[in-house]
């Protein structure tokens, strides 16, 4: 599929399904034995959604041979494990970001494209948190209804705001409540790659220009060392159709030469700390697979920021 200005979606083609993917990943490691996440909606979420290999994932309805080797091939489990791993060490790190803001005093919070994750409903906010989700309207719709329907109550003051990340979002943003004067918690989680460069940059104008002093974000990026972005997006989809999944996750991507975010939230007033994603599954208690196929995601860079 190729991405276009003016594309949309909903969370079952193109970047939407992405979303019901890295829920389904957020299923499975939550229900592991020794699970780094707790994530109980990610599953029904998924079901909600309806895409039937996603379904059947979260579900143990795959047969044990969709995830056996054959000759010389990559192993299958293996790749699922490390798919699972990496959305757990993602969002551990994220869960962990807006902890340590709420026990900081940062009661306002950004959650941007949001999709299918449900931190408003299984993170333990202070008293007093807003917490805002930005994504595009079907998506915003379709988790509202579904977390609807299954009864639960965010833990935090919840504002949606559906809108795509290429319009005019921080005006929609201020419209749902917005205080730009109070510090705010920012997250642009598994969300970079999706924009065209120059959106990046835009992204993180708009993120500074509406951050007060004591502000924070987290996010992350792919070093332009390594495959291109058109690369990465078919060894996703490949990885993905290894699996068994008929979904076709290639071309969500966007090439051409992107701002380092170190960089570029440093030279706009930001305080800037960042981790190597193997230094995450270090910390976190799992083993990054010693594979030459997966060594570019070695170094994918987490980031946390202060504005000063």
């Amino acid at each position: 599929m190729t991405r276009t200005d003016q594309d949309s979606w909903d969370l079952a083609a193109s970047v939407g399904a992405t979303a019901t993917m890295v829920a389904a990943a957020r299923a499975l490691a939550s229900a592991e034995s020794d699970p780094i996440i707790s994530d109980p909606f990610a599953a029904p979420l998924v079901r909600a959604v309806g895409l039937d290999f996603f379904t059947r994932l979260v579900d143990g309805d795959l047969p044990t041979s969709a995830f056996a080797s054959e000759d010389d091939s990559p192993d299958t489990g293996t790749t699922l494990q490390f798919e699972t791993d990496s959305i757990a060490v993602r969002t551990r790190f994220f869960d962990e970001f807006f902890r340590a803001a709420g026990r900081d005093g940062i009661r306002q919070s950004v959650i941007l494209a949001a999709g299918l994750d449900a931190r408003p409903y299984r993170l333990s906010w202070p008293r007093g948190s807003v917490v805002y989700e930005v994504d595009q309207p079907k998506v915003i719709a379709f988790k509202s209804a579904a977390m609807s329907a299954l009864g639960v109550a965010p833990a935090a003051h919840r504002r949606t705001v559906s809108i795509d990340l290429r319009e005019d979002w921080p005006a929609a943003l201020r419209r749902s409540g917005f205080g730009a004067t109070k510090p705010s918690a920012w997250s642009a989680e598994g969300l970079l790659m999706y924009l065209p460069p120059d959106a990046q940059d835009r992204l993180f104008d708009n993120i500074t220009a509406l951050s007060a002093p004591g502000s924070r974000l987290a996010t992350e990026f792919h070093p332009e060392s390594g495959p291109t972005m058109t690369q990465r997006a078919q060894l996703f989809n490949q990885r993905w159709a290894d699996l068994g999944c008929d979904i076709d996750l290639s071309g969500l991507f966007y090439d051409g030469k992107r701002s380092n975010v170190v960089d570029y939230l440093t030279d706009r007033g930001w305080q800037v700390t960042s981790q190597k994603r193997r230094d995450l599954f270090a910390n976190y208690g799992r083993d990054f697979p010693d594979d030459d196929a997966l060594a570019h995601f070695r170094n994918i860079v987490a980031i946390t920021a202060t504005r000063v």
